[in-house]
């Protein structure tokens, strides 16, 4: 994907790396938040009102799906690569978890798959 742009500079190419994996932390975020809220509200007894922050956000989580600049399908394929390493740093700092060895080589081995969907070179 970022080999589509011929004349691009290192700084260039670092750059865009950096503007996808951002998106993909926001919209993994996003995700959480819309899905985290309802899940306090059914098992915590929290208020109602709750949904509605979650239902702004799970739409928020749509919007900047669209914003990835590849196909639909390899982006919902590598989003998911880095949902699973945010949702482990949101069990850390949200939910004072703190993530087992596992889970950080879990969260490594679908970064790296996110890395292959997304940065393999296409020809």
């Amino acid at each position: 994907m970022l080999a589509t742009e011929p004349n691009m500079t290192n700084v260039g190419v670092a750059l865009k790396l950096l503007r996808i994996l951002f998106l993909f932390i926001v919209t993994a975020l996003a995700e959480i938040v819309g899905c985290y809220l309802p899940w306090l509200v059914i098992k915590q007894g929290k208020p109602l009102w709750l949904l509605l922050p979650a239902a702004i956000s799970l739409g928020a989580f749509a919007w900047l799906l669209t914003l990835h600049p590849t196909a639909a399908g390899r982006t919902y394929a590598a989003y998911g690569g880095v949902y699973i390493a945010v949702a482990i740093g949101w069990l850390w700092m949200v939910e004072g978890i703190r993530p087992s060895f596992w889970d950080v080589i879990g969260s490594f081995l679908a970064l790296t798959g996110m890395a292959v969907i997304m940065f393999a070179p296409r020809g």
